[in-house]
């Protein structure tokens, strides 16, 4: 990497910190794009496909316990960052409309277990395959063979930074 010509002649603390503000200015970049990319991204999908189904919040638990299998709700709560006042409700609701079960905890009986029931998985098999479907479709038209591969390879780095 070249350095600038206005950092020729100066001392190596000098050069070496415009190489930090610089890569921390490329990394501010970087991130800032990858905010609005998965935000657009996500605004997209949600105007495209949401209309009528379960709020982010809700779709995060039914996705967490099909991923995970059964939680308590603190680990819910823990997992998903969901202030347990605010997932008390939901829980409350989904239980009601029968997409999950709530049961007595057999190592402690004053905690209690939620799964998710077939109703419950039905929900995100359609949820999900509407998302599919635009997305797909949205690839293949805006996007050559090379660029989904591209894609692939970088959602998968999305997923690892999420999980940090």
């Amino acid at each position: 990497m070249t350095e600038p010509d206005i950092l020729a002649g100066q001392s190596d603390e000098v050069r070496e910190a415009a190489r930090e503000l610089s890569a921390d200015a490329e990394l501010a970049r970087l991130s800032r794009a990858v905010r609005e990319g998965v935000g657009r991204l996500n605004w997209r999908m949600r105007a495209e496909c949401d209309a009528g189904s379960p709020g982010p919040t809700v779709l995060a638990v039914l996705s967490r316990l099909i991923r995970a299998g059964t939680h308590t709700p603190k680990e819910l709560a823990d997992a998903e960052r969901i202030q347990p006042q605010s997932l008390t409700r939901i829980l409350a609701s989904l239980t009601e409309r029968g997409l999950i079960t709530r049961a007595p905890d057999p190592a402690d009986g004053r905690r209690s277990l939620i799964d998710i029931t077939p109703a419950g998985r039905a929900v995100m098999r359609q949820y999900t395959s509407s998302r599919e479907r635009w997305l797909s479709g949205a690839l293949e038209r805006a996007l050559s063979p090379t660029e989904r591969q591209l894609l692939g390879l970088a959602a998968e780095l999305l997923v690892r930074v999420a999980d940090v």
